[in-house]
């Protein structure tokens, strides 16, 4: 089994279970953008904004830098990678659950007498 920091993988996944909180790092992905930017594609409040941007924070997901008035966000992808080490061992969990679904299945397709074509069954 993967084994990795349990509440940081908890607040990774907290993070990344809001749709709102989703976009926001799609944003960051294309570099920094204030509490503002941010907030601007969404009906939300600046104080609603920045709720989503600490969870964001406090899963490590984003560094927040105060310039003057400012608070520029930037995008932190350490975290993700343990989410994707998380993900992966599970997938592929399935994908070797799944081949070996498909092999007993042509096996057992294998093992049926052919069906006659319609031809044939007249």
């Amino acid at each position: 089994m993967v084994e990795l920091n349990a509440p940081l993988l908890d607040s990774v996944f907290h993070a990344l279970g809001d749709a709102t909180r989703r976009r926001m790092l799609r944003e960051l992905a294309d570099g920094e953008r204030t509490v503002s930017q941010l907030a601007e594609p969404f009906l939300i409040s600046l104080a609603a904004a920045s709720k989503h941007i600490k969870a964001l924070e406090n899963a490590g997901l984003i560094r927040r830098e105060v310039r003057g008035r400012t608070h520029l966000c930037r995008l932190a992808p350490g975290p993700l990678a343990s989410a994707h080490a998380w993900l992966s061992h599970y997938e592929r969990f399935w994908i070797e659950r799944l081949d070996v679904l498909e092999r007993l299945l042509r096996e057992d397709d294998a093992r049926k007498p052919p069906k006659p074509s319609r031809g044939e069954d007249r």
